[in-house]
Formats: C-alpha cells, structure tokens, sequence
C-alpha cells in the first residue's frame, strides 16, 4: 500500500502516473478535492472524496471548463500477497521460471497444474520453507522472501499441507492445540476452536482420537482446522482433495467455501480444476514452472484449451 499522485484527465477516466496504468485493479481514491466538480462513488466530507473503486470505470471526472488535467492524491490498494519475476531451485533444477501472481483481500485465488507445474513449489516458496534465488514474495505490500516460516505463521499466512501431515500420536484436540502455538490469548483461542467445531463437526465427536487413527477425509479435516487455529490472513491450500472419496470431496470443497465467506483469504492448489474453478475467483494455470494462462474462474471453465487439458471435456 502506497501513496502516489496521479493525473486524471477527462471523462474517460484515463489515468498515468509514476507506478503505471491501474486499469483493471481493485483501488480507493482518498483525494483532496481540487475542484468541487470531482465526482466519485462514496461520500464526499470535510473536502474529501472517498470510495471504494473497481478500476477506472468506476471512475467519473468531470471538468467543466478548465482543460487543465485534476490531479489527485490516491491511495492505491495494493494485494493482500503478491509474487513477482519469482525463480525457485531445487539444487540445479528450475523448479519455478518467473512466477508473478496476487490475491486480493476476500478472494479464493486457485492454482491449476499437473504434476510437476509447480503448484506446491509456489506455496512452499510463501511459506519460507523455499528461498528465491530470484524475486520477491510480498504480503501486505511487505516483502517476506527473506524471513523464516515460523514469522510468515506470525504475519498470518499460514499453510495447510500437501498429504495432511498431522501428528499422528496426538489427539485432535492436540493437533489442533499445535495450530494455535504462536497465540497466548486464551480466550480467542477457545473460541476459534468452537468456530473449528462448528465447521467439522466430525472433529467434535473424536476429539480425545489419535489424529492417526482418523479416516483420511477426518485427517484432512484436522488439516485444515489446525491451519485455522493460527487465525491466517491467507490460508494456503495444498491439494485438500487428495485421496478422498467423492462425496467427501464436496464436502471438504463446500467447507472452504465457507471459510472464505467468514472472511479468510484463500490460495488453493488443486489438482481437482473443476472442483477449484467452481468455487475461486480467479485462477491461474501453471505449466513446467511457468504461468500460461491467468483469468477470472468462470473465463478459465469456459476455455477450450483449460477443458481439454484439465476438465476432461473435450
């Protein structure tokens, strides 16, 4: 998030400026009013203009007479986590090629790919248990390329991983304990616990269970629950459907779902692509360590080369 002056010229809502063109991004203009004649959705107090804008076509501006362009202070809403230009190695092989991707605030942003694309080397590379050789990996407009995994959990990004790795010997009340290790407030831990009940009940009814004695659709649930219990910003999804049954898979799909809409941000990785596409916002195909196709979840359904490769349809 930044400062940045910009031009606004005319009614078209054509803007420049020093960080380039924002068509197309999710932005507030917070503007001293120059001229009473500056126009935008929000309200309008104490000489300021204040709305929350969905690109430039939101945008009105209307100049009477003076040909002169409006200047304006903005406030420019940066992604919530943001990868740019970034390369990661396994050793000497090029495992990620100049990856570049955002998740905004509130959205379920999914990654697609085969084996190999480099999905999971994408949320190992956030999460810190993988370093960049080259580019930058920023949450809140901070970059965290540099910092250990235990402070990424800190910032609240926080990862549910590929093939559930839960502690086997401990209960579910344990593992779930475990989530929660960074917290020394009691009180809302308890409560995020409960809100983990509410959303797995199953968990509920084996709570004195070793974690390794649960099915493989339980096991996922304590997963993503102990995930939860670190109260993430970005919950990072590796592969939640993996080994599941059908109809657990729905469940488990309609539950992030759920997640989502009680505000938590979502990256998912997912083999599943139709199941992924039907609940994100956006999406972003990888192939051999590149990004070959981003676009809105439904554009993404409806392309025939997505169908053909990913979707079975075809």
């Amino acid at each position: 998030m930044g400062w940045n002056r910009w031009e606004v010229d005319g009614e078209c809502g054509k803007v420049k400026g020093d960080r380039g063109r924002v068509e197309g991004r999710r932005w507030r203009l917070v503007a001293p009013v120059c001229r009473r004649d500056a126009r935008a959705p929000g309200e309008q107090k104490g000489g300021l203009v204040a709305g929350k804008l969905w690109g430039l076509k939101a945008l009105r501006i209307s100049r009477r007479s003076n040909p002169s362009p409006i200047v304006l202070s903005s406030w420019f809403s940066m992604p919530l986590l943001e990868l740019k230009n970034v390369h990661t190695y396994y050793g000497s092989i090029h495992a990620l090629k100049g990856i570049s991707l955002s998740v905004e605030e509130g959205e379920i942003v999914t990654l697609i790919g085969s084996n190999g694309a480099g999905k999971s080397t994408t949320l190992r590379t956030i999460s810190g248990l993988l370093k960049p050789r080259q580019g930058e990996v920023l949450f809140r407009g901070e970059r965290i390329d540099h910092l250990p995994p235990h402070k990424i959990v800190e910032m609240g990004v926080i990862q549910s991983p590929e093939g559930r790795r839960i502690f086997p010997r401990l209960t579910v009340r344990e593992n779930l304990e475990v989530g929660a290790f960074l917290r020394n407030d009691k009180a809302e831990i308890a409560r995020d616990m409960e809100r983990v009940f509410h959303l797995f009940p199953r968990l509920y009814e084996r709570l004195n269970q070793r974690g390794g004695t649960l099915s493989g659709g339980e096991q996922q649930m304590l997963a993503i629950g102990r995930a939860l219990m670190g109260r993430p910003r970005v919950l990072l999804l590796d592969e939640p459907s993996m080994g599941l049954a059908p109809v657990l898979v729905e469940q488990i799909f309609s539950i992030i779902g759920d997640i989502n809409a009680q505000g938590t941000t979502i990256l998912l990785v997912e083999q599943n692509a139709l199941m992924a596409l039907a609940i994100a916002h956006r999406g972003y195909v990888l192939q051999t360590g590149e990004i070959v196709l981003a676009d809105t979840a439904n554009a993404l359904r409806e392309n025939k080369l997505v169908q053909h490769a990913y979707l079975g349809i075809g």
